[in-house]
């Protein structure tokens, strides 16, 4: 496959935002502070907000090549499709607004493309020692191993990688082969993954580009989110169904095996229960030594059930009876 591999690198940052003009505010503040010697531009995409960003954006004109253009509201995906469209440079970055930075990402980005160049990567995420307890918690049930199997940056629990969206570098070939992101309100990111494949286009986690990533504020938002992702595998399992694993369903199982041992519980059979118990201790005793903080390692036990809950009743949902 074809891919700019032996031309010079130039980086065109997306992000889309809708009504979060303080998280725009902190990212691009961040991106001031790269410690990158190169030219690159960041284009803003105000997807339809109804809080918009422009006066945010206008602080930063003097210190970064900005691009900031307003459209109707379609969708994140959409809106990153609209930023590759408009964008000049030949490697596109993607981000979320809700990220922050570390001034090394983009000196990291280009050292690994130019010693092993893939046209598309994916970037882990981590909790900014300014995050909120429950973001840190959230971050944690995210990202762990015991929890997701460290899908989303642990290099040795990963085969080939799967770049999510928040945190993604796509080459202008592979978006113009691949037309970008699809209509599909969730996973739209993994769609687009497995597209990219099929077009005999590489991926690869750098390991090092990772983000400060804020997620949601609150337990029902991340609820919400996690559903989300759930609804969203079935159809990619029909799309791509030489990507199905069992593994999808553990977080499904595991909620009914959660409530089968409290029905359990009431009949005075509580073995089932320790099992969960046990699995929640392990939970609550990796986040203490990661985060270093008992609340956040609480509140961990807490973000990790919320997740399991939100994506495997979402999953049940889509697999069970699917849109039409």
């Amino acid at each position: 496959m074809a891919s700019i591999k032996t031309l010079k690198l130039n980086f065109s940052i997306i992000i889309p935002v809708y009504n979060r003009p303080q998280e725009i505010d902190e990212l691009l503040e961040s991106l001031t502070k790269q410690d990158f010697s190169d030219d690159f531009e960041v284009l803003i995409v105000e997807d339809g907000s109804s809080q918009k960003s422009e006066v945010i954006v206008g602080k930063y004109k003097n210190q970064l090549h900005l691009k900031y253009f307003f459209k109707e509201n379609s969708g994140a995906g959409a809106s990153r499709n609209y930023g590759m469209q408009k964008a000049s440079g030949n490697y596109f970055i993607i981000l979320d607004s809700d990220v922050i930075v570390p001034k090394q990402y983009l000196f990291e980005v280009k050292k690994v493309l130019e010693n092993n160049f893939t046209d598309a990567f994916g970037g882990p995420d981590a909790a900014h020692e300014s995050f909120t307890s429950l973001q840190k918690a959230i971050n944690y049930a995210m990202t762990a191993v015991l929890t997701t199997g460290g899908i989303r940056g642990k290099k040795q629990a990963v085969g080939k990688f799967q770049p999510r969206s928040f945190n993604l570098g796509l080459s202008k070939i592979a978006f113009e082969k691949t037309q970008g992101f699809s209509k599909m309100k969730n996973g739209e990111d993994i769609d687009l993954t497995f597209r990219l494949w099929v077009n005999g286009f590489e991926t690869q986690l750098i390991e090092k580009a990772f983000v400060y990533h804020k997620r949601r504020s609150s337990l029902k938002q991340f609820f919400k989110q996690t559903f989300g992702f759930g609804t969203a595998r079935p159809i990619l399992n029909t799309k791509y169904p030489e990507t199905t694993k069992l593994t999808y369903w553990f977080p499904s199982l595991f909620i009914i095996g959660f409530a089968a041992s409290i029905f359990f519980l009431l009949f005075g059979y509580s073995q089932l229960l320790y099992f969960f118990g046990f699995y929640f201790l392990l939970i609550f005793i990796d986040s203490l030594i990661q985060n270093k903080d008992l609340k956040v390692a609480f509140l961990s036990i807490i973000t990790t059930l919320t997740q399991f809950l939100g994506y495997g009743f979402g999953f049940l949902k889509s697999q069970l009876f699917p849109s039409k």
